[in-house]
């Protein structure tokens, strides 16, 4: 009889501390060369809130890399990978979650469909226990397509793709299925990816002047994505297709089915506090 409440109290010690992980939250931007994401891609008001969801709030990093690159050069990939390594390192991140923006998806599953590529990648893997990506454009845009077709589209473009990047070429349509079926996890027909991939869609802009959800993350923003739907599918978030943004991975929810008001996320907002997207991903946490 003793032995038996000895060995309960043992599992009742072990136990909680064998799963007590220490867990960190990484934001990831999209395309574009960043060296203040925080302010300049995320804002404050975000990231501050999401990592509310952290047992502990501090532990958290915004990326900052130069993601106008293509995804498997030492600026792009090998940046998010030592910048990673050194925050689970500093603080003994046991249990990692990524969150990623649009491009920032692919360059994240470049390096869980690669581990071989890098000697950093495995313990990135292996320390990483899912990724929420928010509107990746993991099949690429027509935008990009005809951003490099050199179009006079393409000055008003430019603002948002990043002008004539190795990034954007990198999203063209075609270019995108090639890196999917040789290169890339995670798409349909293809091995899945190594951890949890789970997207999250914007599926339209609302721009009209008398609405006040248009004003989130930037009015202007909103009239240029309404614009670039033009060249895009009925349901898209004014930069990618539903379709691209459903990839890989699995979709965890269309902007509608979970957002306040059921507001649709431009692609400007789906990396804001609107519609509380923040507090959506901070209780996911």
């Amino acid at each position: 009889m003793v032995k038996k409440i000895l060995a309960i109290l043992l599992v009742s010690v072990v136990i909680p501390c064998s799963v007590n992980a220490t867990q960190g939250l990484a934001f990831i931007h999209g395309t574009g060369k960043q060296t203040d994401a925080y302010n300049d891609y995320w804002t404050g008001d975000f990231v501050n809130s999401v990592r509310q969801g952290l047992a502990n709030p501090a532990l958290f990093v915004v990326i900052n890399c130069d993601f106008d690159q293509f995804m498997w050069e030492n600026e792009a990939a090998g940046c998010l990978a030592e910048q990673l390594t050194t925050f689970v390192a500093q603080k003994n991140i046991t249990d990692l979650v990524l969150l990623t923006h649009s491009n920032g998806g692919n360059i994240v599953r470049w390096i869980m469909s690669n581990p071989t590529y890098d000697n950093r990648y495995p313990d990135i893997i292996n320390k990483t226990s899912k990724v929420i990506a928010l509107a990746p454009s993991s099949l690429g845009t027509p935008l990009a397509d005809t951003v490099k077709q050199g179009n006079t589209f393409e000055t008003s473009l430019g603002w948002l793709l990043g002008y004539d990047s190795d990034a954007v070429s990198q999203q063209q349509t075609s270019w995108m299925a090639y890196y999917n079926q040789h290169w890339l996890l995670g798409t349909a027909n293809r091995p899945s990816l190594p951890k949890l991939f789970k997207s999250v869609v914007g599926s339209d802009v609302d721009s009209a002047i008398w609405d006040g959800d248009s004003y989130c993350a930037g009015y202007h923003y909103q009239v240029a994505l309404e614009t670039t739907q033009n060249w895009l599918d009925s349901c898209s978030d004014g930069f990618l297709n539903c379709s691209s943004q459903r990839g890989a991975g699995v979709e965890w929810f269309t902007d509608k089915q979970r957002t306040k008001g059921r507001e649709p996320l431009s692609h400007q907002q789906s990396r804001r506090d609107c519609f509380n997207l923040d507090t959506i991903i901070r209780d996911d946490i």
